[in-house]
């Protein structure tokens, strides 16, 4: 892993900062949402990303999101601490935990439920992590639904020079995630020890980071701290830096930009308009498939006008 430093003396790499908009969910559980903002819609084909936490949940509390759809996309969930339980219409029942990852393609449709188990209500939890979606290239929207869990320990990590980093989805540093990706995309979880510094480089005409903790210098730039997506020019290499007192945690993400516009109302994303007003309609009528041992659900929203196209 290179940290040279070939742009120190170059600024302006930063195209657009965007500071998360943040929703409480109850209890102080806070979620800020990064992607879609009226700053930036997408970065290559990621079209949403939330911060979730970091929370205390107090014995007998949790996070109960109910059964709901999604079509055109691939959900990515990655903690960095606490624990959810995901179930779906494929019947999967999966934990996911720190440094795992839960992959799930919905296709022309998948209904999903995550929730903190009855052994970690009980006890009394954390939770903090990032959930993002991808959207699918058009010849992908309406393949078959497909969920796949990768350990910590399957995903490549790259270590040196105060630098860890660990390729959660895609490829990035020349390293390849098995996590099964259907566009070229990169999400990479890097970690800087104090004073530590590493040349980004421009892999994908698309490319941002999110700052998890810590603060980031990107010299003549600027220095930016938690919660703030720093998306980047075209083209641009820049070097990330973090300052000698103390750590700083950010996920690297991007990719090729998508094959046409997208549209995207409540849980779905799709190239056509219309195929969404079908979704909303489907779920409506509840035609979707159900979740097994899920008796409740989330009704559609009242979702006035038409679906929003991005870019």
């Amino acid at each position: 892993m290179s940290i040279l430093d070939p742009h120190d003396d170059e600024a302006e790499m930063v195209q657009t900062v965007v500071v998360p908009r943040t929703h409480d969910l109850g209890d102080g559980f806070e979620v800020r949402r990064a992607l879609p903002h009226k700053e930036r819609r997408m970065v290559g084909p990621f079209v949403f990303l939330d911060q979730m936490g970091s929370h205390v949940f107090r014995p007998g509390q949790g996070i109960d999101v109910r059964p709901h759809p999604h079509i055109g996309l691939s959900t990515l969930s990655y903690l960095y601490d606490g624990e959810i339980r995901h179930r779906d219409s494929l019947g999967v029942l999966q934990d996911i935990k720190p440094g795992e990852v839960n992959w799930m393609t919905a296709g022309k449709g998948i209904v999903h439920s995550e929730r903190s188990s009855a052994e970690v209500r009980a006890a009394g939890s954390t939770l903090f992590g990032l959930q993002c979606w991808v959207a699918l290239p058009k010849a992908k929207e309406e393949m078959e639904p497909t969920f796949a869990h990768l350990g910590a320990g399957e995903l490549p990590l790259i270590e040196g020079d105060g630098v860890t980093a660990r390729i959660v989805a895609g490829e990035y540093f020349g390293k390849r995630s098995p996590v099964p990706v259907h566009s070229p995309l990169f999400y990479v979880d890097l970690v800087l020890a104090p004073g530590a510094r590493l040349t980004m480089p421009a892999e994908y005409a698309e490319q941002a980071l999110y700052i998890v903790d810590g603060t980031l210098d990107l010299g003549r730039d600027g220095r930016f701290g938690p919660n703030q997506l720093v998306v980047l020019k075209p083209g641009a290499s820049v070097t990330l830096g973090a300052l000698p007192d103390r750590a700083t945690r950010l996920m690297l993400l991007g990719g090729e930009p998508m094959d046409g516009p997208r549209y995207l109302t409540w849980n779905f994303v799709s190239s056509s308009a219309d195929r969404i007003e079908q979704a909303k309609e489907d779920w409506r009528a509840q035609r979707f498939a159900h979740v097994p041992g899920e008796t409740e659900f989330i009704p559609l929203p009242d979702l006035p006008g038409k679906p929003v196209r991005y870019p």
